[in-house]
């Protein structure tokens, strides 16, 4: 029984419907369950919609912890092993602030409605059920070694780029966090506008910056792409059954 629960409640494998539809139910579930998010107030089906999904991810929950020794392996230890694993870190994110514990009379204890953000984290949910987006997490974690290069590429031509600015034009930039802040939109070229150099020099560092930021953006745009390409021609190969001698 707990293996075929534990067959149920993982990824699903090719032809098994029963697996497939949780997947399915767990994804609809998640994407319903943010939509209490998107609403200041509250209503009676709102709440219903909240405590459902709360009551869903905690059944989930406990599934999974019931069967941790057959996905960790480690016999009696997984059980206390697995409520640290990243999954269910955001799954238990996912439920915690869905309680309210603290009376409404203590205001100091209120910042427990900041809690009311990480139900963000039910998004990342759909992580475990995507087949998707569980390529794009296993293309990122294989190409990590570029990735991590082009972060710190990226790091370093804030940085410099923010110096630059900052004592080219320490007038407009009055903190070095707003020539970071410039520094970082020029990376992106978004280019909000709410500051900017005004000088002949301060233009040309931006001119340049804008070339530089370009590269570096499509950088990990061309390594993802790469790797997606490579991960998809994988599995259509295991897929397309070897040819006999």
């Amino acid at each position: 029984m707990r293996k075929r629960i534990y067959a149920i409640v993982e990824s699903a494998e090719n032809g098994d419907r029963l697996s497939a539809a949780y997947d399915y139910v767990m994804m609809a579930v998640i994407v319903a369950s943010l939509i209490p998010l998107a609403f200041k107030g509250t209503t009676g089906l709102l709440s219903a919609v909240e405590r459902i999904a709360t009551a869903i991810f905690i059944l989930d929950y406990l599934l999974r912890l019931a069967t941790a020794d057959l996905k960790l392996k480690k016999g009696g230890l997984s059980f206390v092993l697995y409520p640290f694993t990243p999954l269910a870190i955001i799954d238990l994110l996912c439920i915690l602030p869905s309680f309210n514990l603290l009376s409404a009379g203590f205001r100091l204890l209120k910042i427990i409605r900041l809690f009311r953000a990480f139900r963000v984290f039910r998004v990342f949910k759909l992580f475990r059920y995507s087949k998707s987006l569980r390529i794009i997490l296993k293309v990122i974690a294989s190409q990590k070694a570029p990735l991590v290069s082009v972060g710190v590429l990226a790091v370093g031509y804030v940085l410099i780029a923010a110096l630059v600015i900052f004592n080219v034009e320490p007038d407009t930039f009055g903190t070095f966090f707003d020539a970071v802040y410039w520094a970082t939109v020029s990376l992106t070229t978004v280019g909000y506008g709410d500051i900017y150099p005004v000088s002949v020099a301060g233009r040309i560092v931006t001119m340049l910056s804008s070339f530089v930021g370009i590269a570096i953006v499509a950088l990990p745009s061309g390594i993802i792409t790469a790797g997606y390409m490579t991960e998809i021609n994988h599995r259509s190969e295991d897929k397309t059954p070897s040819e006999q001698p």
